[in-house]
């Protein structure tokens, strides 16, 4: 299984995922188009050139859910019930078309399902940084993991 069991994360440690993406202008306009988002600032190039931006910025929902799918393979794949929220999400610094993701997450807190005693409950923050190292993105997220099979 590509993705960590409960058994596999303790609080503290840091993964940094090997995959990365260059963000590119037509899966930004087809996000925006498939989640029905016609804010000028990310669709307008001719509106975006005359903001302190000058030109698009992306979605910063994008943005998070690509830094959340980049962990996947490092992290839930395959070994989680069901993610159970978002919470503190921070957009520091604008993601432009072109721009780079690398993301990091880190083990922040976790505990025994009270309910379900082959789980436990993981909270992880992702952190995406660009191509420059500017954090663009951080999101808290927690899941209910499965716990490693007794064989």
């Amino acid at each position: 299984m590509a993705g960590r069991f409960y058994d596999d994360l303790e609080v503290g440690m840091t993964i940094t995922h090997e995959l990365s993406r260059t963000i590119t202008e037509g899966e930004h306009m087809l996000f925006c188009a498939m989640t029905m988002n016609p804010q000028p600032l990310h669709i307008d190039a001719h509106f975006a050139a005359a903001t302190e931006f000058g030109k698009p910025l992306v979605n910063g929902l994008f943005t998070m859910s690509l830094a959340v799918g980049i962990s996947v393979q490092d992290t839930t794949m395959g070994t989680i019930i069901a993610n159970l929220g978002y919470e503190q999400v921070r957009h520091p610094h604008p993601v432009f078309h072109g721009d780079t993701l690398y993301v990091t997450t880190q083990v922040i807190a976790k505990r025994d399902s009270t309910s379900r005693p082959d789980c436990g409950i993981v909270t992880l923050k992702h952190i995406g940084r660009n191509q420059d190292a500017e954090i663009v993105v951080e999101v808290t997220r927690s899941a209910l993991f499965r716990k490693r099979p007794l064989d």
